[in-house]
């Protein structure tokens, strides 16, 4: 009997990306189908409404309107994602600068922006790793967000993120400046053509700590790699067994490096972790004010909201949309 080559359908992970492929189109044009059928739905209302000059479905129309344009922006937005890994799940890590407790604090309410984020999209979130404050908060949290385009919404929010504030840790009532790092990366899957040397790396186990699994406080299962070259840290401790943090911590450290030599071989301002800047306090790209005033403000876009406590529980994507616009539109020479 003659053996046939292996076929695409005989690799599962090809074959379960073609059939989420499958799927994203089918949703797309489900969506647009939707539009289209609501578009008609809006004219049949307003003719309705001249027809019996009844001025109450008014507001009928309008909320079918902005039902319409919200979906149509944001299926407009989504044809601005033409980045390499924009379709991939995100990785974020969120480090809290100096200040202590404050910082701390400030980093723990990102993290709950961006799971807040997440789940009003239906996206899944994966804790990776995560060092709690001495005090309060989180010093330092990584984790993945899983969903359609993932990366290519959140690759707008890498940078520092500044908060004023009246702290609730200072007792003389004073105004507070804290900030918070966020690094952004896609998850790669792909086997990269990335050389690490065992010479260039050092491999901790430890002991898991905070919420998770059966597995925290019970191993020293948790995995962090230090990468010399770079001084690239990264860490995880929430997968089943020693072996797949391990895996999972090597895949990040992959993609760092990767990342880092798309950005040295190409020379771009702009790679695929979004807009590149060096993670310096003065390199923040968005105020969170919240005393005397309430502003969010992102300083690269000028775009800003002062509903803080909106976007504190993770209404981002204004500040998403202005970002996808902003980076797509072309640039002066003065601007690159």
């Amino acid at each position: 009997m003659e053996m046939q080559a292996p076929g695409f359908w005989d690799d599962p992970e090809k074959a379960n990306e073609k059939t989420k492929t499958a799927k994203n189109l089918k949703d797309l044009v489900d969506k647009v189908n939707g539009l289209s059928q609501q578009h008609d739905d809006i004219l049949e209302l307003i003719a309705m409404g001249y027809e019996e000059n009844d001025p109450e479905i008014v507001p009928d129309i309008r909320a079918e309107l902005d039902e319409f344009i919200t979906v149509l922006e944001d299926l407009r937005i989504s044809t601005l994602l033409s980045g390499e890994y924009d379709r991939n799940n995100a990785i974020l890590r969120l480090n809290a600068g100096a200040g202590g407790t404050e910082s701390c604090d400030w980093c723990g309410m990102l993290y709950r922006m961006y799971t807040r984020w997440a789940e009003k999209r239906g996206f899944q979130v994966e804790e990776l790793d995560m060092l709690e404050g001495d005090e309060a908060g989180i010093k330092s949290v990584s984790f993945q967000i899983n969903g359609e385009n993932a990366y290519g919404y959140l690759k707008s929010e890498h940078g520092v993120h500044r908060l004023v504030r009246i702290s609730p840790f200072n007792a003389q009532g004073k105004r507070q400046t804290s900030f918070v790092s966020l690094d952004v990366m896609p998850e790669i899957t792909d086997d990269l053509d990335i050389e690490i040397k065992d010479d260039d790396i050092r491999i901790d186990t430890y002991r898991s700590s905070g919420a998770g699994g059966q597995h925290i406080n019970k191993t020293s299962s948790a995995i962090r790699i230090t990468h010399f070259p770079t001084g690239i840290v990264v860490t995880c401790q929430n997968e089943r067994s020693q072996f797949q943090n391990k895996d999972k911590a090597m895949q990040m450290l992959k993609t760092k490096l990767y990342m880092l030599k798309q950005e040295e071989n190409a020379q771009m301002k702009d790679g695929i972790r979004g807009e590149v800047k060096d993670i310096a306090w003065g390199n923040q790209i968005r105020s969170y004010v919240m005393q005397p005033y309430k502003l969010v403000k992102d300083l690269r876009t000028d775009f800003e909201s002062s509903n803080v406590d909106a976007v504190m529980d993770g209404s981002l994507d204004p500040f998403i949309n202005a970002y996808l616009k902003w980076i797509n539109q072309p640039k002066t020479d003065e601007q690159n």
